[in-house]
């Protein structure tokens, strides 16, 4: 294997602001991957899938050692999002690589990035829209949420194995608005991280039977990503926040628009 030093420059980058602001790795390294490197967009959402997988491994099963981990809400959100990512492997299968199709992905993960950016801006609102509604009709809500969690892990599903994009910003959004008064901080974090890593395998094997993975630069990036955030996370506390997150929502925001409008 070649060591691509800007590959794995770009891996230390990403993990970095992964571990100063929880952003999505994904979210980060899709850009990246093509509109700096210029790879296939298949072959970027393979390589990004098993990325994820790999980074957040440990992250899980910390969590999972803490007890942080809600398996109720994960059953039902596997409910969805594991036969959406079987679905979506079936049809990828099915159709091959037309150029119509690698488009339609190229504007898909655009309007990705710009709903990743605006969930993470906006994530705050929708928690407290949550709370509020469950306050107000707690009955027709509790009644209503595991078919709406199973939804939502469908959409997941779907967006995950076609963008390799949604399962930490988005998912993150969709259990704070569903379960607002249930979830504490440490448990949406378990709860959703541990819930993007039988769906990132199962996407990312599918997309490796297609061929879509480049394991030479996957080596790389995580050659470069795994210190980046372990540096980003003993550094946290040195860095504000509140300006860090907003700026790279609004790069997330920008580069989705460009995606959409290229």
């Amino acid at each position: 294997m070649h060591l691509n030093w800007i590959n794995t420059a770009a891996g230390f980058g990403v993990g970095l602001l992964v571990g100063l602001t929880g952003v999505g790795g994904g979210s980060l390294m899709m850009p990246i991957m093509v509109l700096l490197f210029g790879m296939a967009p298949s072959i970027a959402v393979g390589t990004d899938l098993w990325f994820a997988a790999v980074t957040k491994f440990v992250g899980a099963w910390i969590h999972d050692r803490k007890g942080t981990v809600d398996w109720q809400i994960l059953r039902r959100m596997f409910c969805g999002s594991l036969p959406a990512a079987l679905l979506t492997l079936s049809w990828l299968h099915a159709t091959g690589a037309p150029q119509s199709r690698n488009q339609i992905l190229f504007k898909t993960l655009g309007v990705t990035l710009m709903l990743t950016s605006a969930a993470a801006v906006f994530r705050g609102r929708l928690h407290a829209i949550g709370t509020r509604m469950w306050g107000e009709r707690p009955a027709a809500l509790a009644f209503l949420q595991p078919a709406l969690t199973v939804l939502a892990g469908a959409i997941l599903g779907f967006l995950v194995t076609f963008t390799s994009i949604g399962a930490g910003a988005l998912g993150a959004v969709m259990l704070l608005y569903l379960y607002p008064l249930r979830l504490t901080a440490s448990a949406l974090v378990g709860t959703d991280i541990v819930h993007a890593i039988p769906l990132t395998i199962l996407a990312g094997t599918g997309h490796l039977f297609l061929g879509n993975v480049d394991f030479g630069l996957l080596i790389n990036l995580l050659i470069g990503s795994i210190p980046g955030i372990a540096l980003g996370a003993m550094g946290g506390t040195r860095v504000p926040d509140r300006v860090l997150r907003p700026a790279i929502s609004l790069i997330l925001a920008l580069l989705g628009l460009k995606m959409v409008l290229t």
